[in-house]
C-alpha cells in the first residue's frame, strides 16, 4: 500500500546514491480523554489553544498526526473515529500554519498497551504527532 510517508519515516537516497537524513520522531502524544468526549472527535475551546500552543512550539517542519482507539468498538467505527480525531488535531495545526504533510487513523490495530483494562484502554485512546525536523 502506498501511503506517501515513505520519504519521511524512512531513510532514503537521492537519485546519485547520496542519503538524504529527515529526522522524525514522535513529539506529541495526547490522550484523547482529555480534548474528545467520549464517540466524539470536536475539540474543545481549552483544548484547541493546548494543541495550538504545541504546533507554535514544536518548530518542525512537518507533521504527521496519527489516530488511535482502544478496542471497545468495532473496526470500521474505529479506524473513523480515530481518524475524524486525527484530522481535528491536524486541522489546529493547520490553522495556525503547521505544515501537516499527512493524517492517518489506525482505530485498535496499533495499542500501546493492552485492551483488557481500563488503563490500558486509556493509554490506547491517543493521537500521535509525528515531527519531522
Amino acid at each position: 500500500m502506498d501511503d506517501g510517508v515513505e520519504g519521511y519515516m524512512t531513510p532514503h537516497v537521492t537519485r546519485k546514491g547520496i542519503p538524504v537524513c529527515r529526522r522524525s520522531n514522535v513529539c506529541g502524544v495526547m490522550n484523547t480523554d482529555q480534548f474528545f468526549a467520549t464517540d466524539k472527535f470536536h475539540i474543545s475551546h481549552a483544548g484547541r489553544a493546548k494543541l495550538a500552543e504545541f504546533f507554535r512550539s514544536a518548530s518542525a517542519t512537518a507533521y504527521v498526526i496519527a489516530g488511535h482507539t482502544d478496542s471497545r468498538a468495532s473496526d470500521e467505527y474505529n479506524m473513523r473515529l480515530s481518524y475524524n480525531r486525527a484530522n481535528a488535531v491536524a486541522a489546529v495545526g493547520r490553522s495556525i500554519g503547521a505544515n501537516i504533510v499527512d493524517i492517518r487513523g489506525f482505530g485498535e490495530r496499533m495499542p500501546a498497551a493492552s485492551n483488557a483494562t481500563a488503563t490500558g484502554m486509556a493509554k490506547n485512546r491517543r493521537v500521535e504527532i509525528i515531527c519531522i525536523r
